[in-house]
């Protein structure tokens, strides 16, 4: 299976991901939608983090008040969808293998102490 290109536009921290992800797994064109969906998001947090770097926090409200700077939310809301279409695109974890044999050992484990259990 030929590796899919990257899409033109990403920056360099949605590349790279692209890059880590398409030389790892093969995708279906779905999951390759979301993929560059995740990208794009990573480029734009990078971009909110970017533009926020060494600016205030905190940020006068309209009633005078002090409020947190709007990029801070952006940011944090971003991070939120970035997580959301990780979780669409269901990559497994690269512990999976080890995950898969300590879930089979406390299966096993149980199986036993319910059969002690009822003897």
């Amino acid at each position: 299976m030929d590796k899919p290109a990257t899409p033109a536009h990403l920056g360099p921290g949605g590349s790279a991901m692209w890059a880590k992800v398409t030389d790892t797994y093969g995708l279906r064109a779905d999951e390759l939608r979301l993929l560059e969906d995740c990208c794009r998001e990573i480029d734009l947090i990078d971009r909110l983090e970017a533009e926020q770097r060494d600016k205030p926090l905190t940020v006068k409200g309209s009633q005078g008040q002090v409020v947190a700077s709007p990029l801070v939310s952006e940011v944090r809301q971003h991070r939120t969808v970035l997580r959301a279409l990780f979780a669409q695109l269901k990559l497994p974890d690269d512990g999976a293998a080890a995950n898969a044999t300590s879930d089979a050992a406390r299966k096993a484990a149980d199986s036993r102490w319910h059969q002690g259990k009822s003897a």
